[in-house]
């Protein structure tokens, strides 16, 4: 299991090793300005593996463009980043990212829960262009948790997973133990509701024993 330092300030990579991360993830959709002048800047202050982001709003995010303007726009920064996390809707230009030599995080951020054959087979759509699957839904009740947990610890690895918005906040801190691989923290500002901080979640894992 990776701690993800989630970034929407470059000046914030600067405490990402210190503070317990193992990887940086660029938000480029939060940061603003142009992806490849934010990419040098984190570049500069921290020597972590990264990952580039640019989250559309449908997921989430706030890029409302389309995939080839989304491929444009992240282009430039291939050279200096070690993942790319690709949406579905932007899955035709995963072949372009690993051309390049950078591993595909495959993505999907829901705000509904799919049933466990829905999740099965989202992975398996997920899998066929990346070389790691992160599913981020949202739980309705406990039952739907359990599924998560029993998809995660069943399901072919490498993964993550996880819940959007702060209602089961605490299994963020769960999934890690049945395989989940990365876990996305915020340092300086939060980029999704009920997100842990870098300092949070190092308490956590020590306590836990991850």
């Amino acid at each position: 299991m990776k701690l993800v330092a989630a970034l929407t300030d470059p000046a914030d990579a600067a405490h990402a090793r210190e503070k317990g991360a193992d990887l940086v993830e660029m938000r480029f959709d939060l940061m603003g300005g142009e992806p490849e002048d934010r990419a040098k800047e984190v570049s500069a202050l921290c020597p972590l593996p990264r990952i580039a982001t640019l989250r559309s709003v449908q997921e989430g995010g706030r890029y409302s463009g389309d995939p080839d303007e989304w491929f444009r726009k992240l282009a430039p920064v291939l050279p200096s980043v070690d993942y790319v996390d690709v949406e579905q809707r932007f899955s035709r230009h995963a072949d372009k990212v690993k051309k390049a030599g950078k591993k595909v995080i495959a993505s999907c951020h829901t705000d509904v829960m799919p049933d466990l054959y829905g999740l099965y087979d989202l992975e398996r759509t997920l899998r066929t262009y990346g070389d790691v699957v992160k599913i981020i839904v949202t739980p309705q009740n406990e039952d739907d948790l359990i599924e998560l947990i029993s998809f995660t610890h069943t399901i072919r690895l490498p993964v993550c997973t996880g819940v959007m918005g702060p209602r089961f906040r605490y299994a963020r801190a769960i999934l890690p133990l049945f395989g989940s691989g990365l876990v996305y923290c915020s340092v300086g500002t939060p980029t999704s509701e009920g997100q842990y901080s870098l300092e949070e979640f190092v308490r956590l894992k020590n306590i836990l024993g991850f």
